[in-house]
């Protein structure tokens, strides 16, 4: 359910929903294919251009997006399409920057007003790829409030442990995680306000679209600090809770600049279509800030399973961001009676991309595939940016933002060619585009840090042209599909089967989703003598059951007798990823 009112003051076209049927884009509105980047001439030069000012005062609703808003009042704007979306059904919802500032401001009013939410107060959002999400974070902005996006497939345990930590005090969801909420609600007594995007009325909850519908269009932004907290992602790790990663108004607002302008290359004139889940900080480089920096056109397509080849071809997309299994899935697909005939711009981000989908991909469509590497914490480290030699299996190059290096467990650089951590330079000068902590943890947020570098936990190799190569995780992490997965979540929920005496959990190869969740479990004494293919079978339908259904152990569980550990008693996870990995 779409939740909007028309815009009959302003006098312009009306934001509407309605039937559309996919064209097919003919040689008139085909744009020549090129890889020559449209706002820089070369790599080489953008540490020169990259040059941004960070004033004492910003907010991304006011300084960016009213900003829009005003060229398009005035005629100067190319395009006037900020948010476009469309579903399975076919139907639409076109909003200019003028709107989804109109309905920004509405929200503004409700958060503030009916919400009684002050500035700094926190707000958790868990919505699916529909136009609301886009309006809470725009209105969250206006109002100083701090959001916490979640993943629609968060479980009743996830949201709990999320509301209890960050002490969120208004929560905006659909029905379809409404009575999780409901059920968790009585243990969070700081939750003041819920906020439910549906057509169907429910105790307890504020109808979203009649609290838009009552308020005014008439709100003044917040007028916040740079370094004033924007928003918080959580993020997971191998050892204790997901963390509460915390961002600027400046880090995200301005440091993602580097994204839009470099990396993905927009201009008003292009269309971007980003996949990312909702949840994951991706959508908010990709589906908020890097396109609308730019003034480019975020296209949203909100349905139960892609069928990327029909969108691509009958939309005019320019760019495509999406993560390496939606690659892998495409280049084994006939796209032969498919025109990707605005298609410019292919990247891709989350985990490593294999060469040899790079290659078919490019056989397939005449486009290279630019890979972006970065972190929650961050904004783009590095990558592959237009007009730059592609190296298959690198990442590229450090993007501008930050001072890049291969440093060892000390914190000393090593040497070109051998493997280190792959660290950013943070003394004497902290770069503004890191994320500021992880929220009340102090010792892990120092953890981060080694003489004058951030460590991003992942290890990786600079070869003699500067190109990074990718080993591995230090921190254990599972990329899956684009999902970060911690072990020590999926090990939490396995130990509470009473079969499972003790387990380990590593990534493992995967053709399609580039690696799994694999688990090594050591069997309590009673169901040693079980059937195996069933007791798997029940331990996968628990961990579905308790935690987040990606997260659950997808490839197979492979029972042992005992898991290999340090003198300490720690378990060596490395051995066991190694083993996977076909590794000595």
């Amino acid at each position: 359910v779409i939740c909007f009112v028309p815009l009959k003051s302003l006098g312009r076209r009306v934001a509407s929903v309605h039937q559309f049927r996919p064209i097919r884009c003919g040689p008139s509105q085909t744009r020549q294919k090129t890889s020559a980047p449209q706002n820089f001439p070369s790599y080489e030069s953008l540490r020169q251009m990259y040059d941004p000012e960070v004033p004492e005062y910003f907010n991304f609703a006011r300084d960016v997006l009213d900003a829009w808003e005003a060229k398009e009042k005035s005629g100067e704007k190319v395009q006037s399409t900020a948010l476009w979306w469309v579903n399975e059904a076919g139907r639409q919802i076109k909003w200019s920057f003028e709107e989804l500032g109109f309905h920004s401001r509405r929200l503004a009013n409700v958060l503030s007003g009916e919400c009684q939410l002050q500035r700094g107060d926190r707000v958790l959002l868990i919505l699916p790829r529909i136009p609301e999400w886009w309006l809470v974070n725009v209105a969250c902005l206006r109002t100083g409030t701090i959001v916490i996006p979640g993943t629609s497939q968060l479980t009743e345990r996830d949201i709990l442990h999320r509301l209890q930590v960050s002490k969120a005090k208004c929560v905006i969801t659909d029905d379809s995680v409404a009575p999780m909420l409901d059920s968790v609600a009585p243990e969070c007594s700081f939750l003041k306000s819920k906020l439910l995007v549906s057509g169907k009325k429910r105790e307890g909850w504020r109808d979203f679209g009649e609290l838009l519908r009552n308020h005014s269009c008439s709100h003044e932004c917040v007028n916040t600090r740079s370094d004033e907290a924007m928003t918080i992602f959580f993020t997971s790790g191998t050892t204790g809770s997901p963390k509460m990663t915390q961002h600027s108004h400046c880090s995200f607002g301005i440091g993602l600049t580097v994204n839009g302008r470099y990396w993905l290359d927009l201009t008003e004139k292009d269309v971007l279509w980003n996949t990312s889940d909702t949840g994951w900080a991706k959508s908010a480089w990709s589906s908020v800030f890097a396109p609308w920096i730019q003034g480019a056109c975020v296209f949203v397509n909100h349905m139960p399973r892609f069928d990327t080849s029909t969108t691509l071809s009958s939309y005019p997309i320019t760019t495509f961001c999406t993560a390496p299994t939606a690659y892998r899935m495409l280049v084994q697909e006939d796209i032969s009676r498919y025109t990707f005939s605005n298609l410019q711009h292919c990247l891709c981000a989350g985990e490593p991309i294999n060469p040899e989908v790079m290659e078919k991909w490019k056989q397939m469509t005449g486009l290279d595939i630019y890979e972006g590497y970065g972190q929650t914490e961050t904004v783009l480290i590095a990558g592959t940016f237009k007009g730059m030699k592609i190296k298959p299996g690198s990442f590229g190059k450090p993007s501008p933002a930050y001072d890049v290096q291969l440093v060892d467990d000390l914190g000393n650089i090593v040497p070109q060619g051998k493997e280190g951590n792959i660290a950013i330079r943070v003394k004497p000068h902290k770069p503004f585009s890191l994320f500021t902590k992880y929220t009340d943890d102090a010792q892990r947020t120092a953890d981060c840090y080694k003489g004058d570098f951030y460590l991003t936990g992942d290890k990786g190799v600079m070869d003699e042209e500067g190109y990074l190569w990718f080993v591995g995780r230090a921190d254990d992490v599972i990329l899956s599909a684009g999902y970060r997965i911690g072990p020590f979540e999926v090990e939490n929920a396995l130990i509470e089967h009473d079969a499972v005496a003790e387990s380990a959990v590593v990534s493992s190869p995967d053709p399609l989703r580039g690696e799994v969740v694999k688990a090594f479990v050591v069997l309590t004494a009673e169901y040693k003598t079980r059937n195996k293919d069933e007791l798997r079978a029940e331990i996968q339908k628990h961990v579905k059951k308790v935690t987040a259904p990606y997260k659950y152990p997808r490839k197979v569980i492979e029972f042992v007798d005992h898991l290999p550990k340090t003198v300490s008693g720690k378990i060596r996870r490395v051995e066991l990823r190694n083993k996977e990995w076909g590794k000595s």
